[in-house]
């Protein structure tokens, strides 16, 4: 029987008691008693507390097979990023290649040959050729790790935003060789701002923040006997580097994108200037299987409009 505010938190943790899964326990506590917590922290009115249920379920209703709410709440409030930091690096002891897997992965992208090419159809964006190296935690290369690769054209887009490119573009499968070496070709993906129709656009705009994501590329690097690792590496000449609406730049995924300014190009057709990007990716020992895809197709209808916030002096009041 319940007298008092208090005895709430005292009778669910009991119930609790009932269930015999200890981790599922360990977790169901800590939820309990932060989330009563912060009911009383914040002084929760009744009011309050129902229109964060209507958010809860906003987010909810957003996801789709071309988009995912969900996912996006949780990385622009630095979720998805600090459980990346707190599961890989030697449990963040110490630095890492592992970062968000996004909203935008999506499985079965087309498999590409060594040097191949994975734009499907023209974007905007200057040609980009890519050379990465997959080793494990003592130094040696991982050969036969498949590594999914995907980003944006150079206006912003993923392909499953856009009707305008074909399925599947900027997006491909390949396999390291004995040296844990991937090759391929590209464009410059550009950086890009996250959608504003849904409850993610509400909470940046009631914090004074923009929407913006830094310039990147995903690679996801997956081998039996290896922790399955999503990863993003970024543009250093981003403005965005330091303000990522996602929380999940860090220094080990600033890529160098070298301009090449006169020079010729690793392929004949590519007249004027081109960039190249080399990167270096470490992986765990650990469990390789995938989490489901936060999306799984295209979207319908018009390509969708790109709306930039400004981000607010943090001394406005």
């Amino acid at each position: 029987m319940i007298s008092k505010e208090q005895d709430v938190t005292a009778a669910v943790l009991a119930e609790l008691e009932r269930a015999t899964d200890p981790r599922f326990k360990e977790i169901m506590r800590a939820a309990i008693l932060h989330l009563h917590g912060f009911a009383r922290d914040a002084r929760l009115t009744e009011a309050e507390f129902h229109q964060a249920c209507g958010l809860v379920a906003k987010l909810g209703q957003l996801t789709t097979e071309s988009h995912n709410e969900v996912v996006l709440a949780s990385g622009s409030l630095g979720l998805s990023s600090l459980v990346c930091l707190l599961n890989n690096g030697n449990n963040g002891q110490t630095e890492t290649t592992a970062n968000l897997m996004g909203p935008f992965w999506r499985k079965g992208a087309p498999h590409v040959l060594p040097g191949g090419s994975i734009v499907r159809s023209p974007v905007a964006g200057p040609a980009l050729f890519v050379n990465a190296w997959v080793r494990d935690s003592e130094g040696r290369p991982v050969e036969a790790a498949e590594v999914d690769v995907w980003h944006t054209s150079g206006d912003g887009f993923y392909e499953n935003q856009d009707p305008d490119q074909a399925d599947m573009n900027l997006r491909g499968t390949l396999t390291t060789d004995a040296k844990g070496h991937i090759a391929f070709r590209s464009v410059k993906p550009g950086g890009y701002p996250i959608p504003l129709s849904g409850p993610v656009g509400a909470l940046l705009r009631a914090q004074g923040r923009h929407n913006m994501r830094p310039a990147h590329i995903h690679f996801m690097i997956n081998k039996p006997g290896y922790k399955t690792q999503f990863s993003q590496v970024y543009s250093s000449d981003d403005p965005y580097l330091e303000t990522d609406v996602q929380f999940a730049v860090t220094r080990a995924l600033v890529g160098q994108y070298v301009l090449h300014a006169g020079e010729p190009a690793p392929a004949s057709d590519v007249q004027g200037d081109w960039y190249s990007l080399d990167h270096h990716f470490v992986i765990e020992p650990g469990d390789d299987r995938l989490p489901k895809a936060p999306i799984s197709g295209k979207a319908g209808g018009e390509r969708p409009v790109q709306l930039v916030l400004e981000r607010r002096p943090a001394s406005f009041q």
